[in-house]
């Protein structure tokens, strides 16, 4: 028994990095604890923080994201373009489909699902600038939602996805932040405390943003679940379903990248093409088509305006709301999808990496959110009452649109199922990402460990619901945001010192 238990913790910790590992369970521990037991003081702690990142980094907030785009852009068409993430004869691992489709479901989540509906349908009785439920609100809707869930996001996820790929590929680095420091400081620092301090914020990072998207997803499962059954929709209903969905989860990342994720990410992306065709062709098709192709145009004639505008007025707090809430979620995701990315994206071309990562979802976006938010607003002002279904429970908005459309009944599940995929997914993924770099890089990790960071995303994010919903789910966001983004913008100067460097 003793030398059973012995080898079991030897497999264990042969691909552990203790530091990381344990400096990253403690704060987890601590904060399912504190968030647990002292629901109303956590409540309020992360609240405070909120607002003092709002009032105080707010403009920083909307500079940093903009030059994340900008050194993006100067990645994909500048004189290191055609760089290989690899030897110079290194091919892909992955198809382009299969590589697109697990970047995607990694890279939007069940969050695309949720605010589909949602967020035009806000913008819309509440927009930033134009009177309420206008034919102005209607772009400025679809403008903001395409602003949120377009070229921004992507672009930081591309910063420190080619960052770490070109290390590891290229240098043997380890496939962990902490690879940054490496062309900067040397190796000294990359293998010492600070390294381990790195590491250790991108998986707690990695843990708040994927549990985020894990909070979110239950919510809008339980309404799903509600609308053709009698479960009532309720936080111990929603608490139960992370718990379900995270052990399904536990035994896909378990299966490993091949054969578990891939597949799961190739399955989500057909039921999700489904579901947004049939929107598509029963919905007002025409009227679809029109507001996306208006919408693309004055989004980047916009883009600029929106991209650096930090003047609200003082009593409003929109742009805390939406704008910060996101660009905070999109920075603490960006270890998790990079490091994912970055591990996919073998033999591909900076060029190739740029523009795939940074074009195609966002144009796959743009056609998700004019389906389904075009069709909301068109149903709104034609007399529906989705806006008082938005308002009064956003998970149901989703499911209250396709009860308006023909063969509800089989939607309605289609939905729901496609939801719990994204789910699935989305932990997984970010199981899988906490492994490596909690193993020190490794690329695959042991899988007690996966285990472990798959059951700790699921505590998190009932944690948050359990503190207060989907306003602590977005305070820690914004929180978490502001510091996990000092690692971008370090990990730009790494990348651009090494290109340099190795191109002499």
């Amino acid at each position: 028994m003793e030398e059973a238990l012995s080898n079991f913790w030897s497999k264990i910790t042969s691909r552990m990095e203790p530091a990381v590992f344990f400096g990253s369970a403690f704060v987890v521990i601590l904060f399912c604890i504190f968030g647990g037991f002292f629901t109303d003081t956590s409540a309020s702690v992360f609240e405070a923080a909120q607002k003092w990142v709002s009032t105080n980094l707010g403009g920083y907030y909307m500079v940093i994201t903009s030059g994340f785009l900008l050194f993006t852009l100067w990645l994909g068409l500048g004189p290191f373009r055609k760089v290989k993430l690899g030897p110079p004869d290194s091919k892909p691992d992955y198809s382009t489909l299969s590589w697109l489709c697990m970047l995607f479901s990694a890279g939007m989540g069940v969050g695309i699902v949720f605010w589909g509906v949602a967020e035009p349908i806000s913008h819309f009785t509440d927009p930033p600038f134009a009177q309420a439920e206008s034919q102005a609100a209607v772009g400025e809707a679809m403008r903001y939602s395409f602003f949120h869930w377009g070229l921004h996001p992507w672009a930081i996820y591309i910063i420190l996805g080619v960052s770490l790929a070109y290390f590891h590929f290229r240098h043997k680095l380890p496939l962990a932040p902490r690879a940054i420091l490496y062309p900067i400081f040397g190796r000294k620092v990359m293998e010492g405390p600070v390294g381990h301090a790195v590491d250790i914020l991108c998986v707690v990072g990695t843990l708040l943003g994927v549990s985020t998207s894990l909070g979110l997803g239950a919510m809008q499962v339980n309404s799903g679940v509600s609308s053709f059954s009698d479960i009532p929709t309720d936080k111990i209903t929603q608490i139960s379903l992370i718990g379900i969905i995270t052990a399904i989860a536990t035994v896909s990342v378990v299966v490993g990248l091949k054969q578990g994720i891939r597949r799961l990410s190739q399955f989500n992306l057909i039921m999700t093409v489904v579901l947004l065709l049939f929107v598509f062709v029963m919905g007002p098709t025409w009227f679809i088509l029109e507001l996306m192709s208006t919408s693309i145009v004055e989004y980047f004639q916009f883009l600029p305006q929106m991209s650096l505008f930090d003047s609200f007025e003082e009593e409003s707090d929109w742009q805390a709301t939406w704008t910060y809430y996101y660009w905070g979620w999109w920075i603490s995701w960006s270890p998790f999808v990079g490091i994912f990315i970055a591990r996919i994206s073998k033999g591909r071309t900076i060029g190739e990496f740029v523009f795939y990562v940074l074009l195609l979802p966002s144009l796959f976006t743009f056609f998700w959110f004019a389906t389904f938010g075009g069709t909301a607003l068109h149903a709104q002002m034609n007399g529906s009452e989705i806006a008082q279904v938005v308002d009064e429970n956003v998970g149901f908005s989703l499911h209250a649109l396709l009860q308006d459309l023909p063969l509800a009944s089989i939607t309605l599940v289609w939905a729901t199922l496609a939801i719990m995929v994204f789910f699935i997914t989305s932990s997984d993924s970010g199981s899988f990402v906490d492994d490596m770099v909690t193993s020190g890089g490794h690329p695959n990790p042991a899988k007690p460990q996966r285990v472990f960071w798959a059951v700790s995303e699921g505590a998190v994010a009932a944690t948050l619901l359990l503190v207060g919903g989907l306003s602590a789910i977005q305070n820690a966001s914004i929180s978490m945001g502001a510091v996990m983004s000092l690692v971008l913008v370090l990990a730009c100067f790494a990348l651009v010192k090494s290109l340099r460097r190795d191109q002499k």
